[in-house]
């Protein structure tokens, strides 16, 4: 039974071109409660652009990354390794990373199995 306290459990959480033009606890918001509220077959899809290994994936990004640190300390294109940390923290893997056009990405992430 719902006790109220929050929605029910989710299939999917999906957030486009958000955590680049936030501060970081933005995502760690997001994160921990897509990890809180996603069944267990449930996914979290963060689209935008991101880092590979610390890397822009293209000049535009670094270019667009620079645009927004000037408008905001806290904002800047994410780097998938530490998106890819802040998940396990709340208890979800990366399970595929899908290239999209502009030089942006998905990365989906699933509840991690436990023993």
């Amino acid at each position: 039974m719902h006790d109220g306290s929050g929605p029910e459990e989710l299939l999917a959480v999906f957030c486009a071109n958000v955590i680049h033009i936030a501060p970081w606890n933005v995502a760690e918001g997001l994160v921990a409660g897509a990890g809180r509220y996603l069944r267990a077959d449930g996914r979290l899809l963060l689209y935008g652009p991101f880092k590979r290994d610390g890397k822009h994936t293209a000049v535009s990004n670094a270019v667009f990354d620079s645009s927004l640190r000037e408008k905001d300390s806290e904002w800047g294109v994410r780097d998938v390794e530490a998106v890819e940390q802040l998940a396990a923290a709340a208890g979800l893997g990366l399970v595929e990373v899908s290239e999209m056009p502009a030089n942006n990405l998905v990365l989906a992430f699933e509840r991690t199995k436990t023993a």
